[in-house]
């Protein structure tokens, strides 16, 4: 079984080299015979494109695709038309892989499709997050890492044909979220199941928190409810609107929680800068998705009612 990772990528240079070592280093065996990496640069404007170019030698399983900053929507169906692989796997560029991540994959996909008789499935692998630059892999499985999202393109595989039946993702969420799990309630309703593969395990890193960091996590939050009302009028289910927080209970858990907004990123500000001196940056942000949260919700309405869709 040949295998096609598609990676989109947006300046993440540095990260993007620790991913593309690991995945250079995979045991090719069992079900897998053999695999690329299609790398689509996304309008990169650091060295990206010109270190891959140079260190091409260094990763003899890259293809690299170029195209306008478009977002990962349309980067990663890029990526799909320009991979050959009976198998596509998705990862993000900050994702650090052991070396049986792909042969787990592909092995635990095979089993299923003999079990079945069909390869309506995908295998999800496991997720763990971690800060640590330097030694990723050395972080433990935590509670946190637990995710419940259905087809969530950081670590997933899934047939070919069966992806391209689909439809790919939808490049009207140009924003930040919500492309991955749009196709899954796609993939869902074409009677793809969730196949767990446990085995297949990737590292995400992302920095530790900053308080300068803090204006650019609303930023994010402000786009993905803008995403999340493109995910509801294309699934207008009371499931989608649980999935996306777009109900009364989620408005008043966030404002309860945050005390109808007194607990916010401001008055947490000096406790956070306290944690994160004392080296808990993961409390300080575990703590801002409070009044995050609350942002992302009251967003959410804010753009419902001006749409008219509440």
């Amino acid at each position: 079984m040949f295998a096609s990772v598609v990676i989109p990528t947006y300046n993440r240079r540095p990260i993007l080299e620790k991913c593309l070592v690991a995945l250079e280093s995979q045991v090719v065996d069992g079900e897998l015979n053999d695999y690329e990496i299609v790398v689509v640069d996304d309008g990169s404007t650091d060295d990206t494109i010109s270190w891959l170019i140079a260190e091409a030698s260094r990763f003899p399983h890259v293809r690299l695709v170029e195209q306008e900053h478009g977002g990962p929507a349309e980067g990663r169906n890029r990526g799909v038309e320009n991979s050959i692989g009976e198998v596509i796997v998705f990862i993000d560029s900050d994702l650090i892989v052991t070396k049986t991540f792909l042969a787990s994959h592909v092995d635990a996909l095979v089993q299923s499709w003999k079990r079945r008789g069909n390869r309506l499935c995908f295998t999800y692998g496991a997720v763990i997050n971690t800060s640590n630059f330097n030694n990723p892999t050395s972080e433990k499985y935590k509670l946190s890492d637990l995710s419940w999202a259905y087809f969530a393109t950081g670590n997933v595989a899934i047939d070919r044909k069966v992806l391209e039946k689909s439809g790919l993702f939808d490049t009207a969420f140009y924003l930040y979220g919500w492309e991955d799990l749009e196709l899954g309630e796609r993939l869902r309703q074409m009677g793809v199941d969730l196949v767990r593969c446990p085995q297949a395990v990737g590292y995400h890193w992302h920095p530790a928190l900053r308080l300068e960091q803090i204006k650019d996590l609303i930023k994010v939050e402000q786009e993905r409810a803008k995403m999340g009302l493109v995910f509801y009028r294309k699934h207008p289910t009371v499931r989608v609107r649980f999935i996306i927080q777009f109900t009364f209970l989620h408005r008043l858990l966030w404002e309860v929680l945050t005390l109808g907004g007194i607990i916010n990123e401001r008055t947490l500000r000096p406790f956070m800068a306290w944690l994160i001196r004392r080296g808990n940056a993961n409390l300080a942000m575990e703590l801002l998705r409070l009044p995050l949260n609350r942002i992302f919700v009251r967003q959410i309405y804010q753009e419902a009612a001006m749409s008219r869709i509440l």
